[in-house]
């Protein structure tokens, strides 16, 4: 069935996290066969280092890929009459919109009407006796300073910017699945306690926000799953039915495919409990969903079930952390592992010992042992390789103590075992987040219009 049908709505995904490809979304804007591009784009490490730069810079805090992609998307939806949902907005969803404003007029869109959803920042709110329940202690308890606060915002809180009637909708902190589920919600009238439409609509956002995941993505592994075309992958594309029907697809020139495995895979991805998929919108029941194979990169999903939303919202809270240094130093050639090993050692025991340094501190052998074994199984692991690279990671709140832990590994180049090279080394400021919870009642959102 085509794009315009009154009891169908064609979403497109756009992106599915804050670096996403961009060609792909060009690709869906020019088809005209969406009726929403949606830009999903917001992590919880993302959002806070959003707050981090607005601290910084009082007009920051938005992801900064929304002037590039808005210029090269919204000609193209203009033209087909396409609205664009992001949460690009981040930290600073005003910020975002006045920049959205500023590209429209660059590229000829006069006359765009954009919306930003603000509400989600609970940073001022946020007590020394808020609970996180994840680790057991509240905020005070915790003992770092808090960065930034999101609360996840759901369809109520974006419904009156979806019927604000503008070419651009633009949030901070929401659910995934709710960039999505409210154009559904918005068209076809379903209402706020229809759980199982909402349910319906929460697994369609959920199989489209992450982008490629379910057109091949992240999900190839030859010989055993191959995908066609990758480096050529498209976003995929999903058709809405009234009753909360799906067909999940792509467009026929983007390589990739949309077959039974890679909806499975992005259907359980995430998901703690398949049967109470917790939203701000739903408690979606993803164990009674059926696939269907409906030809060539066509998927229809279907008998999703929902029950009642939660009374609390979930909110993120970005603590500072410190400082995290990374440093590496290889090693190649016959004796590799050992001089490696080596390496490993004399940094273990200068940093811990002789230095005695306070942090957090991790040395991986990369071609060994990074990523599948305790640091002791590594000692012990009989490989064959002739290229290793000793892999240093330390935290702290002292950057003058990260400041030593890159000059030691980068010392290893004469002061080390033969041979070693390529040194590279960083530090960056690190940023723990924790979860609580609020009552649904005490979140109010703000909806304003602006116009290129």
């Amino acid at each position: 069935m085509a794009r315009g049908a009154s009891d169908m709505l064609v979403l497109g995904c756009g992106a599915g996290f804050s670096s996403d490809r961009l060609e792909p979304a060009v690709a869906l804007a020019r088809s005209g066969r969406i009726d929403y591009l949606v830009f999903e784009c917001v992590g919880e490490r993302t959002l806070a280092f959003g707050h981090r730069d607005r601290r910084a810079d009082p007009a920051a805090g938005y992801n900064r890929l929304i002037a590039p992609r808005l210029a090269a998307t919204l000609p193209h939806c203009r033209t087909h009459g396409t609205r664009i949902v992001t949460n690009m907005g981040s930290a600073n969803p005003q910020a975002a919109a006045l920049k959205a404003r500023e590209v429209a007029r660059s590229v000829g869109a006069e006359g765009t009407r954009i919306a930003y959803v603000e509400g989600d920042d609970l940073t001022a709110a946020v007590t020394a006796d808020w609970e996180l329940p994840e680790i057991g202690t509240t905020v005070g308890g915790f003992g770092r300073e808090v960065v930034g606060a999101n609360v996840y915002l759901g369809v109520e809180h974006l419904l009156p910017a979806i019927a604000s009637e503008a070419d651009v909708v633009i949030t901070g902190r929401c659910a995934d699945p709710s960039l999505f589920l409210a154009p559904l919600v918005a068209r076809f009238g379903w209402a706020l306690d229809d759980w199982d439409r909402l349910a319906r609509g929460t697994v369609a956002g959920h199989l489209l926000e992450c982008g490629m995941q379910v057109t091949g993505g992240y999900f190839a592994d030859p010989p055993f799953k191959s995908v066609p075309e990758l480096a050529r992958c498209g976003y995929p594309m999903g058709e809405v039915r009234a009753d909360g029907g799906l067909v999940v697809t792509k467009l026929d020139s983007d390589g990739g495919c949309v077959t039974l495995q890679t909806v499975k895979e992005q259907l359980l991805y995430e998901v703690h409990d398949p049967a109470a998929y917790l939203t701000p919108d739903v408690t979606a029941d993803f164990s009674s969903v059926t696939l269907a194979d409906h030809g060539r990169d066509r998927i229809a999903v279907s008998g999703a079930r929902g029950r009642p939303r939660p009374d609390t919202l979930k909110v993120t809270i970005g603590f500072d952390g410190g400082w995290q240094g990374e440093a590496g130093i290889s090693y190649a050639g016959p004796g590799a592992i050992e001089r490696a090993r080596l390496a490993r050692d004399i940094l273990d025991e200068r940093l811990r010992v002789v230095l005695a340094l306070d942090g957090a501190l991790r040395i991986d052998l990369v071609g060994i042992a990074a990523l599948h074994a305790t640091p002791e199984q590594g000692r012990r692991n009989v490989v064959t390789t002739e290229d290793v690279r000793v892999h240093t990671t330390f935290a702290s709140d002292d950057r003058a103590a990260v400041e030593k832990v890159l000059w030691e590994v980068e010392s290893l180049l004469c002061c080390g075992p033969a041979g070693g090279g390529g040194f590279r080394g960083q530090i960056v400021p690190r940023i723990v987040t924790q979860s609580a919870y609020v009552p649904r009642g005490s979140v109010q959102a703000r909806t304003e219009v602006i116009v290129a």
